[in-house]
């Protein structure tokens, strides 16, 4: 990464508006002045973050001409596109704000909610508020429907009751958000990542949704199925991330048990027909719950291994948000 200006504010803000967006250079100046406007109006000090994913168009060169107007507009840009939640991975680990408000960048987001979402975690102590589309202006068959079976399915597995749990206008508390390591496609989970942190107080708040104005949507029908398996795996995550030992040993060792005392089994009937009987048993090969308690104890062997080296990774993993940027912008 190399910087393209280093001119940035280093005093304490009140608010950080990270921005990730790619493609979207019809929307950032009416997206910048809206911003703009609701921070002015309420004396807040601030700093807004976009994190260009990579774009194609000309939004680099958009954000670059608002940060010539205005030192509060940060930014960075990645080499290429990595997904939402490298960039608000990245946006995080740069916000210097008390209060860390997060937002599309295709004006579907209303920022006139800022206000009330700061207040939310100031006054009313939430570790984090994430918004509520209750009305929503998408189409009904494409994203309605699956949204609505997408969170009732979130409710049901996580515990957490959030009506739009991947609603993209969200506000944190400032340890919140540099608490949580977002990766994959693990920003549709935020709130899952910040319970499994510490972070209980999680509210909602019903936001305004707007019709998209320009351009198209990013994600396609793939994000349900993504999310689904995300949400699989970020559950077993949090009960057995930091003890993987205690999956894969536990079920591998009962698999090993089982296989082995049926061989055990095989093995004795055999030598009993043989030395007691005098009767000439079965091969082993012959009988199909040899081949079962082998392949029970080969199996088992594995899992407890994958548990064994998932211990091993666990305690030398580094970073795995180690992006390269192509640009900054007053960071």
């Amino acid at each position: 990464m190399y910087a393209a200006k280093q001119n940035g504010l280093r005093c304490c803000m009140n608010i950080s508006v990270v921005i990730p967006l790619f493609n979207e250079e019809e929307s950032l100046p009416e997206l910048y002045d809206w911003i703009k406007r609701v921070m002015e109006e309420n004396h807040f000090t601030y700093e807004i973050l976009f994190v260009d994913d990579g774009s194609k168009d000309k939004s680099w060169q958009v954000i670059e001409s608002l940060a010539e107007k205005n030192p509060c507009v940060k930014a960075v840009k990645f080499r290429r596109n990595y997904g939402k939640s490298p960039g608000l991975h990245v946006g995080f680990g740069e916000a210097k704000g008390d209060v860390i408000i997060t937002m599309d960048a295709d004006l579907q987001d209303s920022p006139d909610e800022i206000p009330e979402l700061y207040r939310m975690i100031t006054e009313q102590k939430f570790d984090l508020v994430s918004g509520w589309k209750q009305k929503r202006f998408d189409n009904a068959l494409t994203k309605n429907i699956p949204s609505k079976l997408y969170n009732w399915t979130n409710r049901k597995i996580s515990g957490i009751q959030l009506h739009d749990m991947n609603c993209g206008l969200k506000a944190y508390r400032r340890d919140v958000a540099k608490s949580i390591e977002i990766y994959g496609e693990m920003h549709r989970f935020i709130p899952v990542l910040a319970r499994n942190a510490g972070f209980n107080n999680i509210g909602e708040k019903v936001v305004q949704h707007r019709a998209r104005k320009y351009g198209s949507s990013k994600f396609g029908w793939e994000r349900f199925i993504n999310g689904f398996l995300d949400l699989l795996t970020i559950t077993f995550l949090s009960k057995f991330g930091k003890r993987p030992m205690h999956f894969f040993g536990l079920i591998g060792t009962l698999m090993f048990m089982v296989g082995l005392g049926v061989t055990l089994y095989l093995g004795i009937d055999k030598a009993w027909h043989a030395f007691y009987l005098h009767k000439a048993a079965r091969l082993l090969t012959d009988r199909p719950s040899f081949y079962i308690a082998l392949t029970s104890m080969i199996l088992g062997t594995m899992l407890f291994l994958a548990g064994f080296i998932g211990e091993l990774i666990l305690r030398n993993s580094g970073d795995r948000n180690n992006y390269l940027l192509e640009k900054k912008i007053n960071i």
